[in-house]
């Protein structure tokens, strides 16, 4: 392995609270050198250079700390991960929690597999499926303490793919960079259909960047109506409204 200067992603990681032992920085320096290799014959990201990798990805997935208590042992779907953002770092931060990483192309399942095995990590599986087949009540819909996303579909949309994942009781979180009020505001109606209402937003600027971050946690707070998810598109292309 190569030899990195770690002060940004250690200082980054300070500032949320956070301190990880020797072993998980390891761990998250092996990610970013399987995230590089693999990124060379397949898209995973656009974002390579290491100190971006370690602000934009890694401080940027553990900052759901801010939000939720991570410390707590408990069940997490991660639902179009990608390159396993934010699943992966919080998976290394955070061992107690037992995650699922759902993505719908069999390339990128393939990549998790390889950094889960090569990193030695445990009570993590990748799943290659799309967000509204396994909604379904005999795969895993209300399997979930929480859901995250960092999608960049609109919280409405994002809100459909997600909430039938969590418990009554349970959490969706997603991961937004923008101010949203207006698109918050049009996802009310469609986050108490689904059977959630908004508990908290969570503003602030990212560590060791000026990159905005609000956290939106939405609590299930009933069973989400059956017909959702709908069918594959019509979430994007008619979000509940």
């Amino acid at each position: 392995m190569n030899s990195y200067n770690t002060d940004i992603l250690e200082k980054g990681l300070k500032e949320l609270g956070l301190s990880l032992n020797d072993t998980q920085i390891q761990q998250l320096l092996q990610y970013y050198e399987l995230l590089v290799s693999w990124n060379e014959v397949m898209n995973l990201t656009a974002i390579t250079e290491f100190e971006e990798v370690c602000v934009k990805h890694f401080i940027d997935s553990v900052s759901l700390c801010k939000a939720y208590d991570c410390t707590k042992k408990i069940s997490l779907i991660d639902v179009g991960t990608g390159a396993g953002f934010p699943g992966i770092p919080l998976k290394i931060a955070f061992p107690n929690m037992k995650i699922t990483l759902l993505d719908s192309l069999g390339k990128r399942v393939k990549f998790l597999n390889e950094v889960i095995a090569q990193l030695g990590l445990e009570d993590i599986e990748a799943i290659h499926g799309r967000a509204e087949d396994y909604a379904k009540p005999q795969l895993l819909r209300e399997s979930f303490d929480v859901c995250v996303s960092r999608a960049v579909a609109n919280l409405a949309t994002l809100s459909e793919y997600c909430m039938p994942y969590v418990k009554v009781g349970g959490h969706f979180i997603s991961y937004k960079s923008e101010k949203i009020v207006e698109e918050m505001q049009t996802a009310d109606k469609a986050i108490a259909t689904l059977g959630g209402e908004v508990e908290a937003q969570n503003e602030f600027t990212l560590p060791c960047s000026d990159i905005y971050r609000n956290l939106f946690v939405i609590k299930k707070c009933k069973a989400t109506p059956k017909k959702y998810p709908r069918k594959a598109g019509l979430p994007s292309k008619e979000p509940i409204a």
